[in-house]
């Protein structure tokens, strides 16, 4: 009966086991709405990021590479995509708030990942780290202040 369950679920799409679905930009830049797409990118961001993780236990460098590649990619679309909508994000800070809160949330986690790592393994994600850093930082001003004039 559990199984059962379990195997609905998968199939419905309501929990997703992790491995089971890659990190992928195609469904983020397929939306035009550039708000949702914003999401799905930071959406993607947080499965890559899990990506790497896995991929450092298992000790795949090369997939480790990858998904912090991932990771930045997806970050910097959720930006543009957010710089794109040519809203000031001070008046209009629905999609720009939820995206600092979950930019936030990936530094700490790709923090505490990088900090789980060997010092000489830490380097790999230092250019994802930084460009998360300043995404998150521009949204928190832009929320915080607003548009420059």
């Amino acid at each position: 009966m559990r199984t059962q369950t379990i195997l609905a679920l998968l199939g419905l799409g309501l929990i997703s086991a992790p491995g089971l679905l890659p990190a992928d930009l195609k469904a983020a830049l397929a939306e035009r709405d550039l708000g949702k797409r914003s999401k799905l990118a930071l959406d993607n961001a947080g499965a890559a990021l899990k990506e790497a993780r896995e991929a450092y236990q298992t000790g795949e460098d090369k997939a480790l590479a990858a998904a912090a590649l991932e990771i930045e990619e997806s970050v910097s679309l959720a930006w543009d995509s957010l710089e794109s909508t040519g809203k000031n994000p001070r008046k209009s800070p629905r999609w720009f708030k939820q995206a600092e809160i979950e930019t936030r949330n990936l530094l700490k986690k790709l923090d505490t990942l990088q900090h789980d790592m060997g010092f000489e393994d830490r380097p790999v994600l230092d250019k994802a780290k930084a460009r998360l850093q300043k995404v998150h930082d521009d949204l928190l001003k832009g929320v915080m202040e607003g548009k420059g004039k």
